[in-house]
């Protein structure tokens, strides 16, 4: 099941669970994880993009690690809120990506960077670290975003 709607994902995950972020950019994917009850997103590893299968045994293999429920992808948006052919590679790869069995949720990540790389500079990083860290701390951004509104939404 891939979807946009909170909703929807939250009913496949009646028990909550460990969910997985993704940022994905055209050279490398940011990862993030989030607690079984959805409080909190923590950055993960940034791994380099490659060959859809190398990248799918790369997630599979954390996904069995962390015993991971669902999953998040960053949907890039326009500012309009209309979809351009980023959001259409993230749709394809999540496609892709579904052969895991699990749910997973498209989520808005308009802001993510912007936001993940303030907090970054607000820990007085390094340029040359934030660059290393930055997609998994865009990943963290959307997770939490999702996380939250997925623990606040009412059923």
């Amino acid at each position: 099941m891939i979807t946009t709607d909170k909703s929807e994902f939250r009913d496949a995950l009646p028990d909550g669970g460990i969910l997985l972020g993704i940022d994905l950019g055209t050279k490398t994917i940011g990862t993030a994880l989030c607690d079984e009850g959805w409080r909190f997103a923590t950055p993960g590893k940034t791994l380099k993009r490659g060959k859809f299968g190398a990248d799918k045994a790369i997630l599979e293999a954390l996904v069995a690690q962390r015993s991971a429920a669902g999953i998040v992808i960053g949907l890039p948006l326009n500012m309009d809120g209309s979809e351009g052919p980023r959001a259409q590679s993230s749709r394809a790869y999540a496609r892709n990506l579904s052969i895991l069995g699990l749910p997973i949720l498209l989520w808005d990540e308009r802001w993510s960077t912007a936001d993940a790389q303030r907090g970054l500079i607000s820990q007085d990083m390094s340029r040359a670290k934030r660059a290393e860290r930055i997609d998994s701390a865009a990943a963290a951004v959307i997770l939490q975003g999702a996380a939250d509104a997925l623990a606040g939404a009412v059923f």
